[in-house]
């Protein structure tokens, strides 16, 4: 007779029980014996195919938003709880034109007179080149860079900024190249924005006498995955073979993610928009925002840490090939706009995530805010022209921000962006100029436009193609000295430029991540500035030079103009209707421009 201890007894049916647990779990191909009890787990929600039926059914991931429903319209916006307005009702109480609005009041005075020749208003603020050949270079570059999109770095940066180029190569092979960059000056101090250090004469061999921006670090091609084009036919069939992604515009999302959106063919038509967070793609970037010294972290959560397809909805409102959209970020939510023009407005939309968005939020009852030039206009360069959008946005707030007395309101805080008028040559069609407006709107729902620039924009040693040179220079007093003295007057600057990104500069205190989007009147702000596609320039401006002397928007259709609803005023934005503009001496009390901005009733 065996004996086993109490505690013994129960050894031997422990070990049988072990080892049945051990040849289910090893027969995972086999299906459990009856007598082992299965969980059967509640299955998600979602899409479900049975295994057997993988070979009859296309799993539904080439087209996402092909199985995507939007959301109820009241989670479009985040409202506060002291919003009473709804941007899907047809009318508002505490809407009123933005002419009315004394907080605006800045944004459509005009310290400059135009050009009577050209209609362009010049700032004093030049065009600096920017050189991607960094110190000490272990071999010669002869490359040409172009189209530059710039960032401002945090405060801690060894380096200023993040540029973004363009370069040519042979054939149709798309390329770019990163670089930290620095902006030297020439001169007093007195001239250079914050943070910006004297020119060695080894800069000035590169960028020029007056100064400029130049790389810190050798330029690093960007390795962004190609992705395959879901159809290209007829005038878009050679999109499908163009390798290599073009149009890279850089910038800070509102959680303070260093975001880079590109061109490159779509999975959902033939050439869309693709969105990548660049610490996935510039490691010294990732380890940088995880070092700040004030907010220690790993730095802001990734949105995009791998390539993502942007899309707009519902599907049939896509077009063949999509470009020159822009973010604009309200806290933490993320919008896309896609398009502003004359007859048919804008149209934008929040995303939702995964590159997928809501339809169309656009006021229904917003009216277009561009004017179209048409046949009436008597200087034929000014006439015809198409509109597009041209850079990322930034948010202001209408205050300086030295004013003890300035602070963020909803009243007061608009988004801005560049958009392009362009205009083609009669004969080869290739790209003549293109004119610089600021556009504003609100940084509230329902986004409502605000204002666009009455006449466009030169920094000061630009030109306007299509009018000589006497008249890109008219009342210039450098060029009318000039001619006084004998010598020949200043001539083009360049064929054409366009601006293709605008940041806030470099050196505000604190100045961490999540602030890089937001500024004030009396803040910088970096433009990058393509010339004539071989070539690369920036542009340090006050904000408030930037969106100043704006063409109110008219408002909203069909609503009464008392202030309370809206403003009655049809058409496509008439230009100052009601407004009464003189020409006075310079001076605080006989400056060029409104005067008064409503007649006296």
């Amino acid at each position: 007779m065996i004996y086993l201890p109490p505690l013994r007894r129960f050894l031997l049916p422990a070990l049988v029980l072990l080892a049945i647990v051990v040849f289910y779990k090893s027969s995972s191909h086999v299906h459990a014996p009856a007598f082992v009890l299965q969980h059967f787990a509640t299955p998600p929600e979602g899409i479900r195919i049975p295994i057997s039926e993988l070979r009859q059914h296309r799993l539904p991931i080439l087209n996402v938003s092909e199985n995507h429903r939007s959301p109820p319209h009241q989670y479009y916006y985040s409202y506060g709880k002291d919003s009473t307005t709804n941007p899907n009702t047809s009318s508002s109480s505490k809407w009123s034109p933005p002419i009315l609005n004394p907080s605006l009041s800045v944004l459509f005075r005009c310290p400059r007179r135009p050009n009577k020749f050209t209609n362009h208003i010049r700032l004093p603020n030049p065009i600096h080149n920017i050189s991607s050949i960094p110190p000490n270079p272990v071999f010669p570059d002869s490359r040409i860079f172009w189209n530059p999109t710039i960032i401002s770095l945090p405060y801690w940066s060894e380096n200023q900024y993040l540029v973004v180029s363009r370069i040519l190569t042979d054939g149709l092979h798309q390329e770019n190249v990163l670089c930290e960059a620095n902006i030297c000056y020439v001169g007093a101090k007195e001239g250079a924005t914050s943070g910006e250090k004297q020119c060695t004469q080894e800069d000035l061999n590169h960028v020029g006498p007056a100064g400029g921006m130049r790389c810190a670090t050798p330029p690093m091609v960007l390795s962004v995955p190609p992705t395959p084009a879901e159809f290209c036919a007829g005038k878009t069939a050679h999109y499908a073979d163009i390798p290599g992604f073009h149009d890279p515009r850089i910038f800070w999302s509102g959680k303070g993610e260093p975001l880079m959106m590109v061109n490159t063919q779509s999975r959902y038509a033939c050439f869309g928009l693709w969105i990548i967070d660049l610490r996935t793609l510039h490691t010294s970037l990732r380890n940088l925002l995880a070092s700040s010294p004030t907010h220690p972290s790993l730095g802001p959560l990734m949105s995009y840490p791998s390539l993502t397809e942007l899309t707009r909805n519902p599907p049939e409102s896509r077009f063949p090939i999509e470009k020159n959209w822009m973010f604009f970020f309200s806290g933490a939510e993320s919008f896309l706009h896609y398009e502003i023009s004359p007859r048919g407005g804008r149209s934008f939309a929040k995303l939702l995530g995964s590159g997928l968005t809501t339809t169309n939020l656009t006021d229904p009852l917003e009216t277009p805010c561009l004017n179209e030039v048409g046949s009436d206009e008597p200087d034929p360069l000014k006439r015809n022209g198409t509109w597009h959008q041209a850079t990322n946005s930034l948010r202001l707030v209408l205050c300086n921000r030295n004013d003890a007395n300035c602070k963020p309101s909803k009243e007061n805080t608009v988004f801005f962006a560049i958009v392009h008028r362009k205009h083609l040559d009669t004969l080869f069609r290739l790209p003549l100029r293109y004119e610089r407006y600021f556009i504003v709107w609100s940084a509230y729902p329902p986004f409502s436009m605000l204002g666009i620039s009455q006449h466009p924009i030169l920094m000061s040693n630009e030109t306007a193609s299509g009018w000589s040179p006497s008249q890109n220079w008219d009342e210039d007093m450098e060029n009318i000295e000039l001619l006084k003295m004998g010598k020949e007057g200043k001539g083009y600057w360049a064929s054409f430029t366009y601006t293709v990104s605008i940041a806030y500069a470099w050196g505000r205190e604190g100045d961490e991540t999540l602030w890089k989007n937001t500024g004030f009147l009396d803040d910088w702000v970096v433009l990058g500035v393509g010339v004539d596609d071989e070539g690369q320039g920036f542009a340090s401006v006050r904000a408030g030079e930037l969106v100043a002397c704006l063409r109110a928007c008219p408002g909203r259709r069909g609503v009464g103009g008392d202030g309370q609803g809206g403003v009655a005023m049809g058409g496509q934005g008439t230009e100052r209707e009601g407004f009464e503009i003189r020409k006075g001496e310079e001076g605080e009390e006989g400056r060029w421009g409104p005067e008064r901005l409503f007649p006296e009733d």
